[in-house]
């Protein structure tokens, strides 16, 4: 059973803001560019993984396969004119597909435009958006995760796919107020709502049979990975990983654990780990407090590659923070990081993601860069 990755919409635009005021860019311009992969050639399956997960000392670095993007379809044609009623209830009339703009913060929209085979209809990016095809998109955000207008309008897009994530919400509007068809779609992100997600987008573009492709295709990728990650975590709970999200911008003095609702605790449920903040009754994206990570006893810190190296590694996080060094996941140095703008881009590339991290956890000395 698929668990939920859900950021639920007051999440979504809490999370923006948090971004936004802490500098953060989630840019594809920083995009893990160290090297290859280690062991691609081999599935999790075969990895040599740890016996304890929980006893392992030092960090370690998640890192995706691949960079790419593998559409269902090399060249998918649109069926037009079409009509939808998007996600705020609002009926979009599409009648050209030939200049497409897919913007939200996590960077999973475009990515989904372009693995329905409509990736060279792709005029612009957010700076979320980071996979390879993409990378030279021209950007339609500044300062983070605005939305400039005057960049949109120079990319002269025929159809905006977005939702309330990202914003001004002024600027969508005008987009739509100035007859750019705008179909807003749901801001959570699941992997129980993927398909509606990828169905809704491939419907609105005209490509509903590429929709269907794609969204078996996620489905079936993901399975697979949570079969192979359930046959290496330990089989009894009390020996599994206790694992908590932790998002920090050190110059900006933002500190914030992810907990219950956040999407984050089912993706740690999905890595065979126990979600620590769910378990101590943490509720959504809250500022970091001592007691609670200190009453958490996380085994392992999941945290976003720019965050760590903006308090200097892991030897600036003890220093910053010295509750941390009073659990096991700072006894051991037992951090995994990611790619900030991977790490939550689910989609298209959730498997992707998901395996990396798993690869992380349990087979740390074969994962990373070469």
């Amino acid at each position: 059973m698929h668990t939920s990755l859900r950021l639920s919409s007051a999440l979504a635009v809490l999370l923006t803001s948090v971004l936004v005021l802490s500098g953060c860019t989630l840019s594809a311009d920083e995009s893990s560019t160290e090297g290859m992969c280690k062991n691609t050639d081999l599935a999790l399956s075969e990895l040599a993984t740890l016996t304890d997960p929980r006893s392992y000392d030092g960090p370690s670095t998640a890192c995706l396969a691949s960079q790419t993007v593998t559409p269902v379809a090399s060249e998918a044609a649109s069926t037009l004119p079409v009509t939808v009623t998007d996600n705020q209830g609002t009926e979009v009339t599409v009648t050209d597909t030939s200049r497409i703009l897919a913007l939200d913060i996590y960077g999973s929209l475009a990515a989904t435009v372009y693995g329905l085979g409509l990736g060279e209809n792709l005029v612009g990016r957010d700076t979320s958006t980071g996979f390879a095809e993409a990378a030279d998109l021209p950007l339609v955000t500044q300062n983070g995760h605005e939305l400039n207008a005057e960049a949109i309008l120079e990319l002269d897009p025929s159809v905006i796919i977005t939702d309330t994530s990202i914003g001004p919400w002024d600027v969508v509007l005008q987009m739509r107020e100035i007859g750019i068809p705008v179909v807003i779609v749901t801001p959570e992100r699941s992997l129980e709502n993927s398909r509606d997600i990828i169905t809704d987008v491939a419907a609105a573009l005209g490509v509903p049979a590429q929709g269907e492709e794609l969204a078996d295709r996620v489905e079936a990728d993901l399975a697979e990975v949570e079969s192979q990650i359930a046959a290496i975590t330990p089989a009894d709970a009390t020996d599994r990983v206790r694992i908590m999200f932790f998002y920090v911008r050190g110059g900006a003095g933002v500190y914030y654990l992810f907990g219950e609702g956040t999407g984050v605790d089912s993706l740690i449920t999905s890595l065979g780990g126990i979600d620590v903040a769910t378990e101590i009754g943490w509720q959504g994206m809250r500022p970091m407090t001592a007691e609670a990570i200190v009453a958490a006893e996380p085994d392992l810190l999941l945290m976003m590659t720019k965050g760590l190296e903006s308090v200097g590694g892991i030897d600036g996080l003890l220093e910053s923070i010295p509750a941390i060094a009073q659990t096991p996941a700072g006894e051991h140095r037992r951090i995994v990081d990611m790619s900030d703008y991977e790490i939550l881009s689910f989609g298209p590339r959730s498997a992707d993601v998901v395996e990396a991290l798993a690869r992380a956890i349990y087979a740390p000395e074969q994962s990373g860069f070469e």
